[in-house]
């Protein structure tokens, strides 16, 4: 099967879905909650548990941990937040940040949520139109919502698959058969990546897409994900630059806060594969160490029927449809451990 331009386009253009859904829903929850945010901001960091049980909680409401940290540095710049209680917020929006990933994981290969999202628009759009603020707000996130699922679901369709051009798969296999140097390149790929995307959980999901689709291990989509953590702190101090110092240093701190993360995770890196993927063995869904022989030892066409869901496929294809599934869910369940 050729991989046209007119595909290319079309997972690029999934992409965007994704990143438009992500920013409408993140902003309509800006807009509902977004004084109540500060004030809670303001109010609930006086010591340093209370900072962090914030950070967790307003990224979480508002899924996104760049538009925490921009806010908590707009804090500092301000002299409402002094450094101290800023790196306690920052501490707990890294923390808050996974419930993306476990929202994508749960219901973008889970739960088919693209099936009804055109539904949903529908559903909508009479309270974008409202001249109540909260209803109006409460459809663009909705829109947000289904948008989002969309392309991820456009992603995971047409992403090319390598077991159909094989001189593509022999190229990426020379990156990832190098030891220990593959993980550190893959790290380095997910920090580039975030920074272009400027959007962790946008690069989670292609991580996740792209270790489905059997391009990569496990092991090295882990790597991806440590990277995406520390990309995603360029949004902070892009936005410190006209601050004041202690706002410099607070974004800073995000910076240096997820780089001692990632060196920990990396010392003990294949000992917390080993373990991740034996908890997630556990829960019957599959070891997802396994998903790449799986998706490598299936035909080309029969493996488009499985990703594409096909009402033609057969008793046994249905079967291999359930099975790569289950590795789908069991994949997307351990990277948001490391996200």
């Amino acid at each position: 099967m050729n991989y046209s331009l007119l595909d290319f386009c079309t997972l690029i253009g999934s992409l965007g879905l994704f990143l438009y859904g992500m920013k409408l829903m993140s902003e309509a929850l800006q807009k509902v909650a977004g004084d109540r945010m500060r004030a809670i901001l303001s109010a609930m960091t006086k010591n340093r548990l209370t900072g962090v049980l914030t950070g967790i909680l307003i990224t979480a409401l508002i899924q996104s941990s760049s538009a925490t940290t921009v806010m908590v540095v707009s804090f500092v710049n301000a002299g409402l937040l002094t450094l101290v209680q800023s790196i306690t917020v920052i501490m707990g929006a890294n923390i808050g940040t996974t419930v993306t990933a476990w929202i994508i994981s749960l219901l973008g290969f889970k739960v088919s949520i693209s099936s009804i999202a055109v539904p949903l628009i529908a559903l909508a759009i009479p309270f974008v139109f409202s001249s109540n603020n909260k209803r109006r707000y409460m459809g663009e996130f909705i829109i947000g919502f289904a948008l989002l699922f969309m392309g991820l679901d456009g992603l995971k369709t047409n992403a090319p698959d390598l077991n159909a051009n094989p001189s593509m798969l022999a190229f990426v296999q020379n990156y990832t058969d190098m030891g220990f140097l593959s993980v550190l390149l893959f790290l380095f790929i997910g920090a580039l990546l975030t920074v272009i995307v400027q959007a962790s959980a946008a690069t989670m999901a292609i991580t996740l897409i792209m270790c489905a689709n059997g391009w990569i291990p496990f092991e090295l989509a882990a790597a991806m994900v440590l990277g995406e953590n520390i990309g995603t702190t360029i949004t902070a101090n892009l936005a410190a630059i006209p601050a004041n110092v202690s706002a410099k240093r607070a974004a800073f701190s995000h910076l240096i806060f997820n780089i001692f993360g990632v060196i920990w995770m990396l010392v003990l890196f294949y000992p917390f594969t080993h373990m991740v993927s034996f908890l997630v063995e556990r829960m019957g869904v599959g070891d997802p160490r396994d998903l790449i022989e799986f998706a490598r030892s299936i035909p080309e066409e029969t493996m488009q029927l499985i990703i594409n869901n096909s009402s033609e496929l057969t008793a046994e294809q249905a079967g291999l449809h359930e099975q790569y599934l289950n590795y789908q869910v069991s994949t997307s369940y351990a990277l948001s451990l490391f996200h």
